[in-house]
């Protein structure tokens, strides 16, 4: 049912005709931007699966190799091995901008001189088994950056995907449908008023024919 509480006067079917043109041209924007959200966001969905799967293949290796070093050295020799650090790295965080969403660009930089030297103790008293495991991790460690990347991205668009659809249904099924209403309600009233008025005019012509001829029109 159309909103009786509108005033039925042409001023007011001119603005319910404005928001309907206004309402209809942002239904359209916003379902475009809901479109291209859903295929940027589908793209990373299926690039963070691809990449998922390989991260926890390696870590997986990666732990499988650790533990063989931990079987080859003592507790207290692979403690202190991995105690001490010797690659310093800095994480720069940058935004992307996707239709209206900012989406994090996460940077690896090594601050070592050497990017390579990865093994912050002397190969005395460990095992080759503990290198090739933090290789392993090491060579994971940009595949991890860009999953971080991509999960946090696919996060943002999603919540912004969501607020993008409720807009989208406000629009379709509440905003339009009820200006279509207002504007038939004030048609309609607007032509029922043209005809009282028409009737009334009517009826003064023959109250001034009758008085100037004295004569009513049967």
């Amino acid at each position: 049912m159309a909103n009786t509480q509108v005033n039925p006067t042409r001023m007011e079917l001119t603005k319910q005709k404005k928001k309907l043109v206004s309402a209809v041209k942002g239904h359209k924007l916003l379902k475009d931007k809901r479109d291209e959200l859903m295929r940027q966001f589908l793209d990373l969905a299926r690039e963070n699966m691809e990449l998922r799967l390989k991260v926890e293949e390696s870590i997986k290796k990666a732990n499988t190799i650790f533990v063989v070093a931990k079987a080859g050295m003592n507790t207290e020799t692979l403690t202190t091995a991995l105690m001490a650090t010797k690659q310093k790295l800095e994480l720069n965080v940058d935004k992307k901008n996707i239709m209206s969403v900012d989406i994090p660009v996460y940077s690896v930089k090594s601050k070592t001189a050497n990017p390579n030297d990865i093994y912050s103790y002397g190969f005395a008293f460990t095992t080759g088994d503990l290198d090739d495991a933090v290789t392993s991790l090491a060579d994971i460690r940009e595949d991890m950056v860009r999953l971080a990347q991509i999960e946090k991205s696919c996060q943002l668009l999603s919540s912004e995907i969501e607020k993008t659809r409720r807009r989208v249904n406000a629009l379709e099924h509440v905003i339009i449908p009820e200006a279509q209403k207002n504007i038939k309600y004030i048609t309609m009233k607007l032509d029922e008023n043209e005809r009282s008025t028409q009737i009334r005019l009517m009826k003064v012509k023959d109250m001034m024919l009758e008085e100037a001829h004295h004569y009513k029109e049967k």
